[in-house]
């Protein structure tokens, strides 16, 4: 993998095939999101057989996103930990990559933002006043050139990174301070050209 910048990796075409499987972005992201696990605990917490979830997270440590905490377990039990708190996709690194991998890791990507929103919309009764008035699910239908959707694209980026990253939890955070997580998706929608006159 290139890029490697401590808490974040960038894909490369051969990193890729090491994560384009839904199930290995969905525990890539659980251990991410709630530290260090096993194949048992991740395997209850998906729903999947341990067998299943012990074969992904060989994988995902042959190719490099996740570790194993030796020393840490009893037995033959083995705990695992995310390599890096951030994947970064780039059409042009990963170009080289067959289409059906760019695609299968994509979507994999999609069903995972898709099952925490679904996740936030159940928690969001118990959730006090004054967070659910700093939480939207929103959309705007834009009209935009390409050079217009990469300068929101970076503009949005920007804002994102300007405020404090949380990989594992802050001490220096501000008292009250909650995890937030941010997903962003900027959609181009590009209609084939038309007949020409």
């Amino acid at each position: 993998m290139s890029g490697d910048d401590g808490g974040q990796v960038q894909l490369t075409a051969t990193s890729l095939r090491g994560i384009a499987h839904p199930l290995r972005v969905r525990i890539l992201g659980l251990l991410r999101e709630h530290g260090p696990s096993t194949a048992t605990r991740l395997a209850e917490r998906l729903g999947q057989s341990t067998g299943a979830t012990s074969y992904h997270l060989r994988q995902l440590a042959q190719y490099g996103f996740v570790i194993e905490e030796v020393g840490r377990g009893a037995g033959r039990e083995r705990w695992w930990r995310a390599a890096h708190q951030r994947t970064l996709f780039n059409d042009e690194e990963a170009a080289r990559a067959a289409p059906a991998e760019i695609e299968a890791y994509l979507r994999g990507v999609a069903a995972a933002y898709a099952e925490r929103v679904d996740r936030w919309l159940g928690e969001l009764p118990a959730l006090p006043r004054e967070w659910s008035q700093a939480a939207t699910l929103s959309d705007w239908a834009l009209r935009l050139t390409a050079a217009e959707a990469k300068e929101l694209h970076d503009r949005m980026i920007a804002l994102i990174t300007s405020y404090r990253p949380d990989p594992e939890g802050r001490p220096d955070a501000p008292e009250g301070a909650a995890a937030v997580r941010v997903q962003l998706q900027l959609m181009p929608f590009v209609e084939p050209p038309g007949p020409t006159a």
